[in-house]
């Protein structure tokens, strides 16, 4: 097993490792006071010049849970990429005119007969190429070195020390801390590879051909290692001659092109669910087809209190799209009497939400295409059919809960982007803030939020606590700093004791965390006179709960949702 993927907890400050730079404000800083010593100009990060194309890099994913992550970091220095499949042919990833390969970590052995290797192409068409943890293994395999199970498996943080000066370190210090996870290393070079780097436990950490090849250890995408950003700065900038010049704006105005092309004459309805997503994929197809998209809001009874009124006044009032309204209450709680299993609560949300799509837009004629504000956090944890080599962690709705056929077609403008990157666009669109700041909700709502099954009565009294989180969230100012927040009503019960008479009533769990994608996350540290307030209020104010408990699990080894 070459890349751990269950876990990366934070590691503690270590003192007297960073002698030089300390942020990434200095960072940057220093990067371009270097550039305008050697006499680089600044590339204006808001528009393209006209016919000019963008710079772009090529993920090859090798089944890591972190290839978008690096996709991520790439993008922060405002150059484009794309994740594809280990199978994925040059024709495919030619369109791109790449400045460069990235090989993603994985869980496979590079000695193993049947491990996914990097596409010949990768090595074939003179393009440079950092391989990263596994990637850089099946580097190393795939150009005549060997690699060979570890005597000590290392996971957490080393120290990297430099044996050799290198473009992909420039501006870093010789010792610098960073994050390793693995078993296997590197027995035997390539031909014409040396070794850049090393730490105490693994003699091969770094490697290079000496121009255009490089294979790294540890990983770089993670925050744990500090200097990361700057490493993957290094690459796209010093090896690959990327300017940085893609940002929020130039995807607004390709993916209108792409929206335009597989829509040409059709009509588009989008399925609006009151978050940021669908808000921006919406408004997005709103501005490529105009009156040819027809917004539908489903109320499925698994909202929020008051958030189906909110939602329509936003799309209706403010967004000026065309929306329909469904009520379908009845209709889901239906589906969900008796359901348990949480994947199958989210594949019959999204079977009925699509056969509701599939009839309203009966209504209005031919309709081609169903629009979802689905992003990549969903793909990934879903594992859709273009990520053979990764483990499903599980089923979002408007993923891998899709019923197998369907007579829409899927248009999906925002499946690359992470959230943040998503609420970048929705500003760039000129979205109000509070649909763009909007929380992140699971697409099947709060029956993934209550523990067993789903009833009107139980659905009322979640609704009734999570009110009073959202509400205490927002009074103490801490809506924006948190990724999410909310409230689960649990299957446990428990004796309590309230005017003198024993209660048996509900725990309700209450749930919140910081995250930059909700690929990782943690437990929010809120202040004990918050949680103490949401406690009094909800055991007080909704008759049936009479507990309520902290969940201070991080991501992972646990989920955000619960379910």
């Amino acid at each position: 097993m070459n890349e751990d993927t269950s876990g990366i907890p934070r590691p503690e400050e270590q003192p007297g490792h960073r002698v030089t730079i300390t942020d990434d404000a200095e960072v940057s800083t220093y990067l371009e006071i270097a550039k305008q010593k050697a006499g680089v100009k600044p590339v204006p990060t808001d528009t393209l010049a006209p016919g000019a194309e963008r710079d772009a890099v090529v993920i090859i994913d090798l089944g890591s849970q972190y290839s978008m992550l690096i996709a991520r970091r790439v993008r922060e220095h405002n150059v484009f990429c794309e994740v594809v499949s280990h199978e994925t042919p040059w024709e495919k990833v030619a369109p791109l005119h790449p400045k460069g390969v990235i090989l993603s970590g994985g869980p496979a052995g590079a000695y193993e007969a049947d491990a996914p290797m990097a596409p010949e192409w990768v090595f074939k068409r003179g393009l440079p190429v950092l391989g990263i943890c596994y990637g850089m293994h099946v580097m190393v395999r795939m150009l005549g070195g060997r690699v060979m199970p570890g005597d000590i498996r290392e996971y957490g943080l080393a120290t990297l020390h430099l044996s050799q000066d290198s473009s992909l370190f420039e501006y870093l210090p010789f010792s610098l801390p960073v994050w390793m996870s693995h078993g296997d290393l590197v027995a035997e070079l390539p031909p014409g590879f040396s070794v850049l780097a090393y730490t105490g436990n693994t003699p091969v950490a770094a490697i290079t051909d000496g121009n255009r090849l490089f294979g790294l250890q540890f990983h770089p995408e993670v925050v744990h290692t500090p200097d990361g950003r700057t490493i993957l700065k290094n690459f796209l900038n010093n090896v690959c001659g990327c300017e940085g010049n893609w940002t929020a704006s130039h995807f607004i105005s390709e993916s209108m092109g792409k929206i335009k092309e597989q829509v040409g004459d059709g009509k588009v309805i989008c399925a609006l669910s009151g978050g940021v997503d669908s808000a921006v994929a919406a408004s997005l197809i709103h501005q490529a087809v105009g009156d040819r998209l027809t917004c539908i809001f489903v109320n499925n009874g698994l909202m929020r209190r008051k958030e189906p009124e909110r939602t329509l006044e936003a799309f209706h009032k403010n967004l000026k799209m065309n929306v329909v309204y469904v009520n379908a209450v009845d209709r889901f709680l239906g589906q969900l009497k008796g359901v348990i299993d949480p994947e199958k609560k989210r594949h019959i949300v999204g079977e009925v939400f699509i056969r509701i799509f599939e009839e309203e837009a009966a209504k209005i004629g031919k309709v081609d295409l169903l629009a979802q504000g689905t992003v990549y956090p969903d793909v990934v944890e879903s594992t859709s059919p273009d990520r053979k080599a990764a483990a499903r962690i599980k089923s979002h709705h408007n993923v891998g809960g899709l019923p197998a056929r369907m007579s829409l077609k899927l248009l999906e403008p925002l499946r690359s982007l992470f959230k943040d990157e998503v609420r970048q666009v929705g500003l760039a669109l000129g979205l109000p803030e509070d649909v763009v700041w909007r929380q992140p909700f699971p697409g099947p709502g709060l029956s993934v939020r209550i523990i067993g099954e789903v009833t009107a009565e139980r659905l009322e009294i979640l609704k009734g606590a999570d009110w009073i989180v959202m509400d205490e969230i927002r009074k103490a100012g801490l809506y924006r700093e948190l990724w999410q927040s909310f409230a689960v009503l649990t299957g446990v019960q428990s004796v309590g004791v309230m005017g003198d008479y024993r209660t048996y009533g509900y725990l309700v769990a209450v749930r919140a965390v910081t995250s930059e994608d909700a690929m990782t996350a943690d437990w929010a540290k809120l202040p004990y006179e918050l949680l103490g307030q949401i406690s009094n209020r909800i055991v007080n104010e909704v008759p049936q709960v009479n507990r309520v408990a902290y969940d201070i699990s991080s991501k992972p080894p646990a989920t955000i949702e619960w379910e």
